[in-house]
């Protein structure tokens, strides 16, 4: 699977999701599956759920997600 997009795409495409609800530097667990759904569709077929997805990006615990912990996906989608 690959992530052919720029960082400054990528940065905007994170900012776009994290808008939409709470904390604007943060995904939440709903905004990332809509991010996911919508433009990385193929990520999560087989046995990955938006919830295995999540906790591992999560690193710190805090229930959301930031643009440091989302690269890690980005990193990983684009190998």
């Amino acid at each position: 699977m690959s992530c052919k997009k720029s960082p400054e795409e990528l940065k905007r495409i994170f900012e776009k999701y994290a808008a939409k609800e709470g904390d604007p530097d943060q995904l939440s667990k709903d905004e990332l599956k809509l991010l996911i759904q919508t433009e990385f569709p193929t990520l999560l077929k087989g046995s990955s759920t938006i919830d295995d997805l999540f906790k591992e990006l999560d690193k710190n615990g805090d229930g959301e997600v930031s643009f440091e912990e989302f690269q890690v996906l980005v990193k990983k989608i684009s190998q």
